[in-house]
């Protein structure tokens, strides 16, 4: 499985990445919308990964997941290490076992085989639910400040800055919202979290060979 940290990195990406689908379709919204508002449209944009990181709550959400994922861990390796146990007992007496009983042993061991992998693909799924209802009560958190800051702000539009293909081309550095949006929360902004780096990968074990994937609005 992901390294905890890795794992909660690609998780806030990934719910960053959420807000860029409806930004898109705002991006290619006729530009006669601007003629439709009481003033001048006004637009702000923002990175929801960098406000996510800054939240106090992502170091509970961070510390939540490392549990989470450490008692899957230990699950996974009870069942890997009574697999190797009971592997190592065949390779040594399989010679002096009747035709019946060497069948039922390797009968056993395929069994074991198949339990071990259907446990990591189960316990990635269960990773990735954990990670989603973790941070369903920050993204709304988020929403809510987003539109609270817009309005206070006269922001017609707030744009989402992340994504490989951000939809923000360009702009102002007076444009850019996050800090508001953390000291509405009454976070002190820091400084942008740097790049994820590759992390030493946990120490789970391989299955054994075989031998026999936050609804967001926008102001208008």
């Amino acid at each position: 499985m992901m390294t905890t940290m890795n794992m909660f990195r690609v998780a806030l990406a990934a719910a960053a990445l959420t807000f860029t689908s409806a930004t898109a379709t705002l991006a290619q919204a006729p530009t006669t919308a601007a003629t439709t508002t009481s003033g001048p449209l006004k637009i702000g944009y923002t990175s929801v990964e960098y406000v996510l990181s800054q939240m106090p709550e992502s170091k509970q959400i961070e510390s939540d997941l490392k549990a989470f994922s450490t008692q899957l861990e230990n699950q996974l390796k009870s069942k890997y290490q009574e697999y190797q146990t009971k592997a190592e007992a065949y390779q040594k007496g399989g010679s002096t076992m009747t035709d019946v009983v060497r069948a039922d042993k390797e009968k056993e061991l395929t069994n074991m085989q198949q339990s071990i992998q259907e446990f990591q693909r189960s316990a990635d799924q269960s990773l990735q639910q954990k990670q989603q209802t973790l941070l369903k009560p920050a993204l709304d958190k988020l929403q809510k400040t987003i539109d609270l800051v817009a309005d206070e702000n006269g922001y017609t539009y707030v744009l989402n800055s992340d994504g490989a293909s951000p939809v923000l081309l360009h702009g102002p550095k007076e444009g850019d919202i996050s800090d508001l949006i953390l000291k509405k929360m009454g976070v002190t902004p820091g400084a942008a979290p740097a790049a994820p780096s590759a992390a030493p990968k946990a120490a789970t074990p391989a299955a054994p060979a075989s031998n026999t994937k936050t609804k967001t609005k926008t102001k208008k």
